[in-house]
């Protein structure tokens, strides 16, 4: 048994989306960001960084992770699934996660509170990463020209990683036109069972897109 502490965020539906994908049995526990309860001491022992997603797993002497990329990794090494065997994809896939923690994640993420959620419109930060928001899906369309997948020809935990970020382009304001094969695997892991599930654990908020962008607001504004 996996137990997830997570919240409606890519981060967190990149562990749901993982868990589904490896058949693993998991127990969700839903944190409410806007109340800071992943500020609270009893997440902090599973999480000193006080973020989501983190996980335990049971069947481990309740042993416990955080960081999402480290999550996948541990997931994909303890099921095999979604990691290859061979060295050098194997190398590739850690780097193509990598691409993702620090790249996409952070830039999208920089883009979504400049351009959402900050009270203050400055278009010098939205255009810096909105702009490299776009080169960065410029870099994966390269790389999906030559592969159906990020790291290589096979569905590993870097696509996981990075797709619950990309489809949110239109949040982060980045346009997506002129990429068709970043556009072809978008559509593509959608129709996944496992990605269409996992981007509903938990479920998402049924505020609308500005009340849930001004809940935001109140959370990184003070």
């Amino acid at each position: 048994m996996i137990e997830l502490y997570t919240a409606a965020t890519p981060n967190g539906h990149k562990i749901s989306i993982a868990l589904e994908e490896m058949g693993l049995e998991y127990q969700v526990h839903a944190l409410d960001l806007m109340a800071s309860e992943q500020k609270q001491p009893e997440f902090l022992t599973i999480n000193p960084n006080g973020r989501i997603p983190a996980i335990i797993d049971t069947d481990h002497d309740n042993f416990a992770v955080f960081e999402s990329g480290a999550i996948l990794i541990y997931l994909a090494e303890k099921t095999g699934q979604f990691m290859p065997v061979d060295p050098d994809k194997r190398s590739r896939v850690i780097q193509w996660l990598m691409f993702q923690m620090g790249g996409v994640g952070p830039i999208m993420g920089q883009a979504n509170v400049f351009y959402r959620y900050f009270p203050e419109k400055i278009p010098a930060a939205i255009d810096r990463y909105q702009h490299e928001g776009r080169r960065l899906f410029e870099v994966m369309d390269t790389q999906l020209a030559k592969n159906a997948y990020l790291a290589c020809d096979e569905y590993t935990i870097a696509d996981i990683a990075t797709w619950p970020w990309v489809r949110i382009y239109e949040w982060s304001g980045i346009d997506i036109n002129g990429l068709p094969y970043l556009q072809r695997w978008l559509k593509e892991i959608a129709e996944r069972p496992a990605c269409q599930k996992g981007i509903l654990i938990p479920p998402p908020s049924e505020l609308s897109d500005e009340e849930k962008a001004e809940e935001i607001r109140k959370m990184v504004t003070r």
